[in-house]
């Protein structure tokens, strides 16, 4: 069975007649902002064997942020929603926005975890090249620890400044 992807006006007009939307991405993407009716089933759900329980008549339309996550996982997102016919949104809510579409926005919720890693990641090797070059040769070793770090969770699946921030007050609603 292949799998259809849809323009953001197509994927509007047959949410209009009764698909379902599915948001894969993860929760705290989903509060930031979302398609309206979407309904969230984060891709690590469906790793770990969440299905959906649909009919051969259903559409079912996955997306995520920018549509690399839904074409990479294509095959497990068509298993999950078997029987139903499975589409998907090119370009993600990225897409939807650039069309002029409706999101359901909270500015007040934090930046999704994953990015507030990349800012704290970024300021800190920044500060420790600053450092290291304007006061004391020392300083070059925040932007190796921080590099090791990095290297560490990539290759670990483990990120140790993810499990920091997620403790921090900001991030604990």
């Amino acid at each position: 069975m292949t799998i259809v992807t849809l323009s953001p006006e197509e994927a509007r007009a047959q949410i209009a007649q009764g698909a379902r939307l599915i948001d894969i991405r993860d929760a705290d993407e989903y509060a930031r902002e979302h398609i309206p009716d979407a309904e969230l089933v984060p891709l690590a759900a469906l790793n770990n064997g969440a299905t959906l329980h649909t009919t051969a008549d259903e559409t079912v339309i996955f997306h995520c942020q920018a549509g690399s996550r839904t074409q990479n996982n294509a095959i497990r997102l068509l298993a999950a929603a078997a029987p139903a016919q499975v589409k998907l949104l090119a370009g993600g809510i990225q897409a939807w926005k650039a069309a002029g579409l409706p999101v359901k926005e909270d500015k007040t919720q934090p930046l999704p975890l994953m990015r507030q890693v990349q800012i704290a990641a970024g300021v800190l090797i920044l500060l420790g090249v600053a450092l290291g070059y304007g006061v004391s040769s020392g300083f070059f070793l925040l932007s190796a620890f921080v590099g090791a770090g990095l290297t560490f969770a990539g290759i670990t699946g483990f990120c140790g400044m993810a499990r920091l921030l997620a403790v921090m007050p900001w991030n604990r609603r």
